[in-house]
């Protein structure tokens, strides 16, 4: 096939998808330098596994780098070698820790690629002296969460000066309610926190996620390690601090149905539409990360005007009632747009009965992927889509 032809298969392609996912790269950058003003004086580290959350690590880990980061937190191994990876291809670098821990038989693949552990217990500890500490360490001790970490009784029973060869460059925990700031859980773990790490002195200590950076100074400690923050999501429940919206989705119209007498829409027939209206049929669906919980309950933006989704999400499809619409102003190719700054991931979160965790990592590997650095207000489709 020749160049000129596979270019414009690939416009083919681009024009020929039904929804897509724009991600501000500047946007997120502007929250982590935010984070930085709310916690000044710490060191502000990033959390990035899930494919940063889902957002694509390929592109926010250097926009990350380049906005002043240069610590990270991923999850896996894996997670924590592609990171690297894409670090040195931009001639970038930083250091990244594994939250999930050390485990026997990984040694060669934190070497290749110069990943800390977050060493979670005592075997862990152990595991990680015998091999010389060849590189930096991270201490996790469990404060009332009771997942990974070492027990308070484990962590109290180690010798500071038996753990000097460890090479620890941080002891870190975990707060389980910062959501809630009235929760007293939250200064109980911190009260803990303070006194199981106090042996370990020179050593920077580590407390806070998104949420607990909203519980002010005494949470901070020397580093925070924000995630959800720096993709637009509000980290707690009743602290009015806004990061700004970092992904639009949008979706194409495929159809327009006009009905002239009472029908029903889509699975389970659900909605009743009592006529005369018409409803347009999206190409996004619960495969594409846009949830079925939110049948019947969301809206989406035609232009300016808001457009309810109507009846249940499909796996390939939604619905919105545009029967409001002026006639010319939806048709095939027309462009809604089912999240952004007047819809948020928290919006969507509260509609479905979910998190904005979820709604982000949820949001499907079929979306086409755009990427710009600023705060657009107007996001066209993919090169060669129609709207």
């Amino acid at each position: 096939m020749q160049t000129h032809s596979v270019n414009a298969y690939r416009r083919g392609l681009a024009a020929a998808e039904c929804a897509w996912l724009t991600i501000n790269l500047g946007a997120i950058a502007r929250n982590y330098q935010k984070l930085c003003a709310l916690a000044a004086g710490t060191r502000v580290m990033a959390t990035v596994k899930a494919d940063a959350y889902g957002l694509g690590i390929e592109q926010v880990g250097p926009a990350l780098v380049r906005a002043g980061c240069e610590t990270f937190f991923v999850a896996l191994v894996a997670e924590g070698a592609r990171l690297r990876r894409i670090l040195d291809d931009n001639g970038l670098s930083a250091d990244i820790y594994v939250l999930n821990g050390f485990q026997t038989g990984s040694e060669a693949a934190f070497a290749a690629a110069s990943l800390f552990p977050v060493l979670n217990s005592l075997e862990q500890v152990n595991a990680w002296r015998a091999l010389g500490a060849p590189l930096p360490a991270a201490l996790h001790i469990d404060t009332g969460m009771n997942r990974l970490g070492l027990s308070p009784q484990d962590a109290e029973a180690i010798d500071p000066a038996a753990v000097s060869g460890l090479n620890l460059s941080l002891v870190m925990s975990h707060l389980a309610c910062a959501d809630d700031p009235a929760d007293p859980k939250n200064e109980h773990q911190r009260n803990l926190f303070e006194t199981l790490s106090k042996p370990f002195q020179g050593i920077p200590k580590s407390l806070c996620n998104s949420a607990g950076v909203l519980l002010g100074d005494a949470y901070h400690f020397d580093v925070i390690r924000p995630g959800l923050a720096l993709y637009g999501g509000a980290p707690s429940r009743s602290k009015s601090e806004e990061f700004e919206p970092v992904v639009t989705l949008s979706s194409k119209i495929l159809q327009v149905r006009q009905i002239d007498k009472e029908q029903t829409v889509g699975y389970g027939a659900t909605h009743r539409a009592a006529g005369p209206a018409r409803i347009a049929t999206l190409g996004i669906g619960y495969a594409d990360g846009y949830r079925w919980g939110l049948g019947g309950k969301a809206r989406g933006f035609l232009g300016e005007t808001g457009v309810p989704v109507v009846g249940r999400i499909s796996m390939d499809l939604t619905s919105v009632d545009v029967s409001h619409v002026p006639q010319g102003a939806a048709q095939p190719g027309d462009v809604v747009t089912l999240l952004d700054h007047r819809i948020t991931i928290n919006d969507a979160a509260a509609v479905a009965g979910t998190i904005p965790y979820e709604i982000l990592t949820g949001l499907g590997a079929r979306l086409e992927r755009t990427y710009v650095d600023g705060a657009p207000t107007h996001v066209p489709p993919p090169a060669g889509g129609a709207v």
